[in-house]
C-alpha cells in the first residue's frame, strides 16, 4: 500500500522503488543516527534520477502521471489554496453533480469562484463522483455559478481533471452534449475573468465544457486531448492495448509541451521533482502563486475587451504548426 512518503510506484520509475526501498530499511534501523549521511545521499541520488526520469517521459508515461491515484485533485488544491471556502450545489434543474465542485473563496488577494472536476480517492468517492466524468448536471451547476460570479464582478478560477463528460444513458437522455454546449457558449461571453489550469486529466468536451478562458494553462504533467489514447486507439487500430495506446498518445500531442508549441495553452506549470503526487504542498504553493500572476493579467482589463479578446484566442486555434507535433 503506497502512503504519502511512499506513492505508489509508475512502471517507468523502477529506478526509484529500489532506491526509496533501501532508503526505507535504513530509516527503520535501531541505528539509523548513525546512518544520517548515507541516507541523505540515497535521497539525493533519489531525486537526480526522478528528474532525470522526468525529464524523457514519453506522452503515454505522462498519461499515467496524470492519472495516478495520489495525484492532487480539485478539492486538494481548494483547501491547500482557497481561503474561506464555502461550497455551492446544485443546478437548480436536476440535482447536485459531485463529479464537478462551485463555490466562491480567496487566493491570494482575489475573490474568486472555483470550479473543478472532482473525482474522489477512495473508491466509494470515486463511484459517487462518476470517477471524475460529470453529468449535464455538473455543467449547468458550473455555468450557473459563473452568471453568479459575473453578478459580482468576480474573477472565474476553474480546475479541469477529467477523462472525459459521463457517457451513461441517463446523462444523454437528459441533454449532455447541449449542457456542454451551451456552457461553452456562456462561457464565452462571460463579463468576468476566467483562468483554467489543466491539473490532471483533460479529455475531450467534458474539459472543454468547463475551459473556455482567457488563460488556458496546464501542469506539467498534465494531458489535454480531443480524445483518450485508449480512446483513439480503440477507433484507428481496433485494439487498445499498451503498444497501440502509446502510439496514439504520440500522435494526440497532447502532453503540455505539445499543447504550448500548438498555442492550444498559455502557459505550464511546473511541478515538484517527480510529479505533483510527490509533494503536494510544493505542487499547491506553486499553482498559486501561477492563478495570482494570471488573475493579476486579466482582472487589468474590462471585461468588453476580455471577451473580443476571448473570442479571437480561439478562433485563431487551429493553425498547424508543423514543428510543434
Amino acid at each position: 500500500m503506497s502512503t504519502p512518503e511512499t506513492p505508489a510506484i509508475l512502471p517507468f520509475e523502477t529506478p526509484v522503488a529500489d532506491l526509496e526501498s533501501q532508503i526505507r530499511a535504513m530509516k527503520e534501523r535501531e541505528d539509523a543516527t548513525e546512518w544520517v549521511e548515507q541516507i541523505r545521499a540515497l535521497e539525493e541520488s533519489r531525486e537526480d534520477v526522478l528528474r532525470k526520469l522526468y525529464a524523457e517521459l514519453s506522452p503515454a508515461d505522462v498519461v499515467k502521471v496524470a492519472r495516478h491515484p495520489g495525484r492532487p485533485q480539485t478539492a486538494d488544491y481548494i483547501n491547500n489554496i482557497f481561503r474561506d471556502f464555502r461550497e455551492l450545489h446544485g443546478d437548480r434543474r436536476f440535482g447536485d453533480d459531485p463529479a464537478i465542485i462551485t463555490g466562491f473563496g480567496r487566493v491570494g488577494p482575489f475573490k474568486v469562484l472555483v470550479v473543478g472536476h472532482q473525482k474522489g480517492r477512495t473508491t466509494e468517492e470515486r463511484i459517487k463522483c462518476h470517477f471524475g466524468c460529470a453529468h449535464p448536471e455538473g455543467y449547468r451547476k458550473a455555468i450557473a455559478k459563473m452568471k453568479l460570479a459575473e453578478k459580482f464582478g468576480l474573477p472565474v478560477v476553474t480546475l479541469i481533471d477529467t477523462p472525459g463528460a459521463y457517457p451513461g444513458m441517463g446523462p444523454e437522455e437528459r441533454g449532455q452534449a447541449e449542457a456542454i454546449a451551451v456552457s461553452m457558449k456562456e462561457m464565452s461571453g462571460l463579463q468576468t475573468p476566467i483562468v483554467s489550469v489543466v491539473i490532471g486529466e483533460g479529455g475531450s468536451g467534458g474539459a472543454l465544457g468547463i475551459g473556455v478562458a482567457d488563460r488556458v494553462d496546464m501542469l506539467e504533467f498534465a494531458w489535454y486531448s480531443v480524445i483518450s489514447p485508449e480512446g483513439c486507439a480503440a477507433i484507428l487500430w481496433k485494439e487498445a492495448n499498451d503498444t497501440t495506446n502509446a502510439q496514439a498518445a504520440s500522435a494526440l500531442a497532447l502532453t503540455a509541451k505539445h499543447n504550448l508549441a500548438n498555442g492550444i495553452i498559455d502557459g505550464i506549470v511546473e511541478e515538484p521533482t517527480g510529479g505533483a503526487h510527490r509533494n503536494v504542498a510544493e505542487a499547491s504553493e506553486r499553482l498559486e502563486r501561477h492563478l495570482v500572476d494570471r488573475l493579476r493579467e486579466v482582472t487589468r482589463l474590462n471585461p468588453r475587451t476580455l471577451v473580443d479578446r476571448r473570442y479571437d484566442k480561439f478562433r485563431q486555434m487551429g493553425t498547424a504548426n508543423p514543428q510543434a507535433s
